[in-house]
């Protein structure tokens, strides 16, 4: 069976509540103030089944203008409007604005009651109105909808009346409940043995008993302990439905109207959201950018600033594209519709749909800003998630990331994701978590690192190559580590870069000596050669060659890389031959005895403690030697 929400909509005092109760048989005012002063104040809830059996859940919204919010709040996710208007009064400034709402909204179908029509003798004031009301509807959605007189006191027309909704409701189309389940909370209270309890309406997907939750945009994780559908005990919620939630674990007062329960990983916490905003025919002045406005989605109302992006100000009737800067964050999804009213006095000013979930700070006229909202507002989901990799540039964005920015499902995105692949327009570089990358801005970073591995091949010419740590620290600080070691391993695999162990060098970078630098070499090993197992430190050999000292470093990491010194402490280097003559002395010693002391060892080499001891440590580091105690022994005995 679909899930159908009816709310109503209507002027204070025109008899919405008292239609509900004789329609339903419930009496949606539950606070004792309402009783008090015959008003409506807060949402009342409601269901009816009707004649054919299908049930319709109830938003009994206040018409007071003080508690409009309330009315916003109501007409979220409702599939049906009931426009009541009474008969002694006609179309009142409530009906007005109510109408503006659920047309910003995008209410789709609806009808018009017209109520107390016991209290009018003279049925040409009837028709009068009536037609008043059909003149007041032209150009709206219920322009071509049923007009029912009704008397909630007498029963007249309420025969007629659910025949109408029967008939709405077989023309509803039913929603999928498929997909992330999300609920805007409209009201939090809490139940004796049973703890804290919100209510609202399912905007998608479906939850069920046990299942985990994600109350936004608080973050706060809990438990499905119980569900209501209509006061009744279910296992779960879906789409469409009017449900109450017992959530286990969280306390009533950190919870609140404007909330949003929902699946875990499905929605984003943000204090801007960016939309296309249309400004009411009827609003009473021009809208100017930075201007302080109430801002209304799903069941919140936040303070925010309004930054118009295409304009400087809009005028009544006008539409454009604007940023709105909210004091307290909302979660919610492209796609989703909102309201905005004037901060003081408070009107109904306008609406739309939101575009960006998670923005940036957005620049005023720029076209580059304007053509991707324009990209947003058309909703082609391949330019959407294009849209959104671009923008993550060097960042990439994550599979979930994406299905939440896009507002698609997670099997839709992995086809566009992997047609885009195909096409190379898209790189996954992190396989674990799957992460992705505009390939625009993977041949951007392509570019600088093969820049940056030549500007060090020209600096350094006589180096094998850069640390590959090194040469990440010298991109872009927003480039991923995974993304970097991706595009090493395709520069590779395309033979465009050489690595070897930690050292990356552009394929063809070449290494040779000129002639005074190969005399400058020779000098270095000499001295090194000769010195045997006692060499002098290497800035000691330095200040005698009369060579700058960046000529004559760039020498000696040539040499480190081609093997003919060995670096055992810093600025403590060794010929490799005496150290290849130490370990052969070693092999031989080991084949008599099973370790040596320090004493035995600086007896062996003749040398003193200076470098005795680095020695040593040098042999246990590279896997010759292992120590034991006080002692060395051979790792690996021949």
């Amino acid at each position: 069976m679909k899930q159908i929400i009816l709310g109503t909509a209507g002027h204070i005092d025109h008899g919405k509540t008292t239609l509900i109760k004789a329609i339903s048989g419930i009496d949606t005012d539950r606070l004792k103030e309402e009783k008090e002063r015959g008003i409506t104040i807060e949402l009342g809830f409601a269901h009816l089944t009707l004649p054919n059996g299908q049930e319709l859940g109830i938003v009994d919204v206040p018409g007071h203008e003080k508690f409009v919010r309330h009315m916003v709040a109501g007409a979220t996710g409702i599939d049906i409007v009931a426009l009541v208007v009474a008969a002694d009064e006609g179309v009142m400034p409530q009906t007005r604005e109510h109408l503006e709402i659920c047309e910003l909204l995008e209410v789709k179908q609806g009808l018009v009651v017209l109520t107390k029509t016991d209290l009018v003798e003279d049925r040409d004031w009837i028709d009068l109105v009536q037609e008043d009301i059909h003149d007041f509807l032209q150009g709206t959605f219920l322009a071509s909808a049923p007009i029912i007189a009704v008397s909630a006191v007498s029963g007249e027309g309420l025969g007629e009346l659910l025949e109408s909704l029967q008939k709405l409701s077989e023309s509803v189309e039913a929603r999928p409940s498929s997909g992330d389940f999300r609920l805007a909370v409209d009201r939090v209270f809490t139940m004796k043995g049973f703890g804290t309890v919100v209510t609202g309406t399912a905007i998608s997907g479906k939850t069920e008993t046990g299942d985990t939750l994600v109350v936004y945009p608080q973050m706060l994780k809990t438990k499905v302990r119980g569900i209501q559908v209509h006061n009744r005990e279910v296992n779960e919620a879906v789409s469409g439905q009017r449900t109450a939630i017992n959530l286990q674990g969280l306390e009533k007062a950190a919870l609140e109207r404007g909330n949003v329960l929902a699946t875990p990983e499905s929605l984003v916490s943000s204090y801007m959201v960016d939309v296309r905003l249309h400004h009411l025919e009827n609003a009473p002045r021009v809208l100017k950018n930075r201007a302080k406005i109430r801002f209304h989605t799903g069941t919140s109302e936040i303070i925010g600033t309004l930054i118009l992006l295409d304009t400087d100000e809009l005028k009544p009737g006008a539409s454009g594209y604007a940023q709105v800067r909210l004091d307290k964050q909302v979660a919610v999804r492209n796609g989703d519709r909102f309201v905005l009213r004037s901060y003081s006095p408070m009107h109904t000013i306008g609406g739309g749909q939101i575009l960006h979930p998670n923005p940036k700070k957005r620049r005023r006229m720029v076209g580059k800003t304007i053509e991707a909202l324009g990209v947003l507002e058309r909703g082609e989901s391949h330019k959407m998630v294009e849209l959104y990799l671009k923008e993550a540039g060097f960042d990439g964005v994550g599979e979930r990331a994406l299905t939440i920015l896009a507002n698609i499902t997670q099997k839709e995105l992995r086809s566009l994701l992997q047609d885009m692949m195909s096409r190379g327009e898209v790189i996954q570089f992190d396989r674990e978590t799957p992460r992705f990358v505009h390939e625009e801005a993977f041949g951007k970073l392509r570019q600088l690192l093969l820049d940056h591995l030549a500007e060090f091949h020209r600096k350094e010419p006589l180096r094998a190559g850069i640390n590959k740590e090194e040469l990440f620290g010298r991109l872009p600080r927003g480039a991923d580590g995974k993304l970097c070691n991706e595009l090493i391993q395709r520069l590779t695999r395309q033979g465009e870069i050489i690595q070897e162990r930690d050292l990356v060098r552009l394929s063809s970078h070449q290494i040779e000596l000129a002639g005074k630098q190969d005399e400058v070499r020779e000098k270095i090993e000499s001295i090194y050669r000769d010195a045997g197992l006692q060499p002098p430190f290497f800035r000691e050999v330095a200040r005698s060659l009369g060579v700058p000292d960046k000529e004559t470093r760039q020498i000696l990491s040539w040499m480190l890389e081609q093997g003919l010194l060995v670096k055992v402490k810093e600025d403590m280097y060794f010929h490799y031959g005496a150290l290849d003559g130490l370990k052969q002395q070693l092999l031989d010693l080991f084949e008599e005895r099973e370790e040596i002391t320090t004493p035995q060892f600086k007896e062996l080499t003749q040398t003193s403690r200076k470098y005795t001891i680095p020695l040593l440590e040098f042999l246990d580091a590279s896997r010759f030697t292992i120590r034991v105690g006080d002692v060395r022994r051979l790792r690996q005995k021949k």
